[in-house]
């Protein structure tokens, strides 16, 4: 019950004899503050305000504790919101739990591929040769390809994909590489799974006019994953014979988006540019691209392709394996 400067005065009227009513009209207050007070002075003979003792009692807890404990170890990427909503208390608690009791921190979810002991090894032999490469080459001449899948819904929110981990185990296989699941969606630069899509639509129709407009016989290199159907005796032909110089499968390494200007920088330039939209139609979102695409700035896009060394050094640090900047 909330404390009443009126106390005394209620208490010495109804000591005299007076009635609620006949108190709260004297005093100018409401019926029901007299009323509670004077079920106080009856109760305890005074009108005085007990006052509570000791610390208020906390939520945190061994059971509370061990309740999040195990929820964690069942679901690392559960939210802190929600597991504070799921047990009706403060996120504040759950927060101090997680960080002070159980020792673990938030972390993004890595962006990248799963890398095998062998993996590593080849990524740091080519990236160390890729170093070597583009010290008689410029970086700025490659041509970066790869493919994006885009859907038609709004796109998720990257950092609320979240793992909640010990700092040991932040560095540690158990921290997961972030995915995404799809619905209706728009490749851009149009599938490639097929051996003869590839070199005919891609190389052939598209890219070398490209390539012969904006390098006029310049000097150039062609970047490019080794999907089956890129790496195919009869497309290794066509890379021969019209993309000569390109980055071969000595030269660029396998399961590296993170050295790749499109993986690491430019299809999230895109997303953020359509980010929060809603398209009717698979046509409306190629139109929303395409306009995107138009308004990407050429310094972002040098400086984007100029860090691309830094991350091979960074690669070579990390002795192949991930690495983030």
């Amino acid at each position: 019950m909330k404390s009443s400067p009126h106390r005394p005065s209620i208490e010495l009227l109804f000591k005299r004899g007076l009635g609620s009513a006949e108190i709260a009209r004297r005093l100018q207050i409401s019926s029901s503050t007299v009323r509670n007070v004077v079920a106080a002075i009856k109760k305890r003979g005074d009108a005085s305000e007990v006052k509570k003792s000791g610390r208020p009692r906390s939520v945190n807890t061994r059971n509370t504790r061990a309740i999040i404990k195990k929820r964690i170890i069942r679901n690392d990427g559960l939210s802190l919101n929600r597991m504070a909503s799921q047990l009706g208390i403060a996120r504040s608690t759950v927060q101090s739990i997680v960080k002070n009791d159980l020792k673990l921190k938030s972390y993004k979810l890595r962006r990248g591929q799963y890398l095998s002991d062998k993996s590593r090894a080849m990524r740091l032999e080519k990236c160390r040769k890729l170093l070597q490469h583009f010290q008689v080459r410029r970086v700025s001449d490659v041509i970066w390809t790869d493919e994006k899948i885009f859907t038609i819904e709004p796109l998720p929110n990257r950092q609320n994909q979240r793992q909640l981990l010990s700092k040991d185990d932040s560095m540690s296989p158990k921290r997961r590489l972030a995915h995404t699941a799809f619905s209706r969606k728009v490749s851009w630069f149009g599938p490639v799974s097929r051996q003869p899509v590839y070199q005919k639509i891609v190389l052939m129709d598209n890219l070398l006019p490209w390539v012969t407009q904006h390098f006029a016989g310049g000097p150039f290199i062609l970047q490019q994953d080794w999907a089956p159907s890129h790496g195919s005796r009869s497309t290794l032909a066509v890379l021969e014979a019209h993309f000569p110089g390109f980055l071969d499968k000595n030269l660029w390494p396998a399961s590296s988006p993170d050295l790749n200007p499109m993986d690491f920088s430019v299809w999230g330039m895109l997303e953020g540019k359509i980010a929060g939209k809603v398209f009717a139609t698979v046509d409306d979102l190629k139109a929303a691209l395409e306009v995107a695409w138009a308004s990407i700035d050429d310094g972002y896009l040098r400086r984007t392709v100029n860090s691309v060394k830094k991350r091979l050094r960074a690669c070579v640090k990390a002795r192949g394996s991930n690495f983030e900047i």
